[in-house]
């Protein structure tokens, strides 16, 4: 097998491989800060250090990561839901104008205008082409769900902690939804999702990167919708 072979299986998967090296590298860091951070408090507070493997199990630790993961879930869910029927003039992250909605069966290659290539689910029709036909919003939505299900439980257990350190009563999950401290760390990653998100689909509309599926060619005019370089 020649090296050139070799390589290809990275090569076609090097997009996945190189993000899912990152997050591990990001989640680690984030561990370990945290940890460092956590026992600079616990300290301050005239508490005892705890180790990392004991860190990695506690409610702020699960707060932290699972407030982020809602987060970007719910971005992409958005996004892919909203782009369907919204369109923006110009920018590379719009489907063209004339495609709004969610298309027909045969620029969707459904059912009996499925290419012989196509996923089975695609071509038997019925419940399970629907399925199919939705699956990528269905798993961000319950991925979205779960973890801010995972964000509501561990944050709460965080906000107790803190409170029977301070002597002051606990309260129920049921409460702690309507509290402050859960809006705050909520809404802080919403709005920087949004803004993100927003600014991507305009600022593309008038700016470019040579090479990226992300941009319109270079050349392309700035009113051009839907193309991708």
């Amino acid at each position: 097998m020649s090296a050139r072979t070799r390589s290809r299986p990275f090569r076609e998967s090097s997009l996945g491989i190189f993000f899912g090296v990152i997050f591990l590298a990001a989640l680690v860091g984030q561990a370990v800060a945290g940890w460092l951070a956590f026992n600079d408090e616990q300290l301050a507070q005239g508490l005892g250090r705890i180790g990392l493997a004991d860190y990695l199990g506690s409610a702020p630790f699960a707060a932290d990561v699972a407030e982020n993961w809602q987060s970007e879930y719910l971005q992409f869910l958005l996004y892919i839901t909203a782009t369907i029927w919204l369109l923006q003039k110009g920018s590379p992250e719009s489907k063209e104008l004339d495609k709004q909605g969610l298309e027909s069966d045969e620029d969707q290659k459904v059912g009996r205008y499925a290419d012989p290539d196509s996923p089975a689910w695609a071509r038997v029709g019925g419940l399970r082409t629907t399925v199919f036909a939705w699956s990528l919003t269905i798993v961000m939505g319950l991925v979205f769900v779960l973890s801010w299900l995972a964000q509501s439980v561990a944050g709460w257990a965080s906000y107790n902690e803190t409170s029977l350190q301070q002597l002051q009563d606990p309260i129920s999950w049921p409460a702690y939804l309507h509290n402050p401290d859960f809006w705050s760390r909520t809404l802080q990653n919403w709005q920087s999702e949004f803004l993100a998100v927003g600014s991507m689909a305009v600022l593309s509309i008038y700016l470019r990167q040579r090479g990226s599926p992300e941009s319109k060619p270079v050349g392309a005019p700035h009113a051009s919708t839907g193309v991708e370089g």
